[in-house]
């Protein structure tokens, strides 16, 4: 392992049975790798798995194949001794910032349950201390510490769940659709704010989003998923400026430009048809049933990801 990579995920698999009979193969031989201090941008519709990759990273899902390594060690054979300290290496800020918060506990409250957990602090006072901190770096007020989530708009509420993953000063975070229940105008601020922490603490992060706009502009890399594989990954500037797959492209066509003019002239890729169903995928490719390109080659073999350029990979036989 290359000392500046700091997280591998290797041919990541996760199924989840529907019923007696039907399986759903959430997650598919998933492999990407995220340098220490950058941000991956993981990509796709909603049900396309990034969400599951995200949560069987962090443990909260066993996977079926595979392995997640953070700083050479599998995460998921850990020992029981081992187990906090990999938890306080790895933290996640989720979708909802009123759900993933106890309406029950004050803010102070959320914030140090990691930091006893953890016993990061020795006295009542270091841990208000610590809290104060917290929320000062996030945005909020130290007057907050004893609110209660309701009392708090959705923004606010993210910034507490953000102060929440830094408490117990993680390395890894997984930012899980951190802004998609928020306001654009708040998005904004979010974003910033998370580059502005990855700068001063030196944090890698997972960002997984459906705009993007944003992942372009916090995402050093960028992966595309695509019923639950990778279809295209590679630096960031080289994904947008020249997408090779032909869904990636669609994706990055149907982003709206602010410009009426510039709107109403340029051509768009409109990528064809439905998205299967996951528990009956397309034999071979799973977008050759929305391709243009698809030939009777992408029905019987399923193409693997390869580097078509410098670091820009593709899962694609007509690349």
């Amino acid at each position: 392992m290359k000392k500046h990579e700091l997280i591998q995920v290797k041919n990541l698999t996760k199924t989840f049975h529907v019923g007696k009979k039907q399986v759903i193969r959430a997650v598919d031989d998933v492999s990407f790798v995220i340098a220490k201090g950058e941000t991956l941008g993981l990509v796709g519709e909603s049900g396309c798995g990034k969400t599951t990759v995200g949560r069987t990273m962090i443990r909260l899902y066993q996977p079926d194949s595979g392995e997640v390594l953070f700083k050479g060690e599998n995460v998921h054979q850990v020992s029981k001794s081992q187990n906090k300290r990999i938890t306080r290496c790895m933290q996640m800020i989720y979708q909802d910032p009123y759900a993933s918060l106890n309406p029950f506990f004050t803010v102070g409250e959320i914030i140090s349950e990691g930091l006893e957990i953890h016993a990061l602090c020795r006295t009542k006072k270091e841990k208000q201390q610590r809290v104060y901190e917290l929320l000062e770096m996030v945005g909020l007020h130290r007057s907050h510490i004893n609110r209660f989530p309701h009392e708090f708009s959705g923004g606010q509420r993210q910034r507490v769940g953000i102060a929440r993953s830094l408490a117990v000063n993680p390395e890894f975070i997984i930012c899980d659709e951190a802004i998609s229940a928020l306001d654009v105008s708040i998005q904004a601020q979010i974003v910033n704010l998370l580059i502005e922490l990855q700068r001063k603490l030196e944090l890698t992060y997972l960002f997984i989003a459906h705009d993007l706009a944003m992942v372009r502009h916090i995402s050093d890399h960028t992966a595309v998923m695509y019923l639950g594989s990778l279809v295209e990954s590679g630096q960031t500037e080289d994904v947008y400026n020249e997408p090779l797959h032909p869904y990636t492209r669609g994706l990055i066509e149907a982003v709206p430009v602010a410009d009426p003019e510039y709107e109403a002239a340029r051509s768009q890729r409109i990528i064809k048809g439905e998205i299967p169903n996951f528990t009956d995928l397309p034999s071979g490719c799973r977008f050759r049933s929305r391709c243009d390109l698809a030939t009777e080659r992408c029905a019987v073999e399923k193409p693997l990801l390869r580097d078509v350029r410098e670091s820009h990979y593709v899962a694609c036989h007509n690349i």
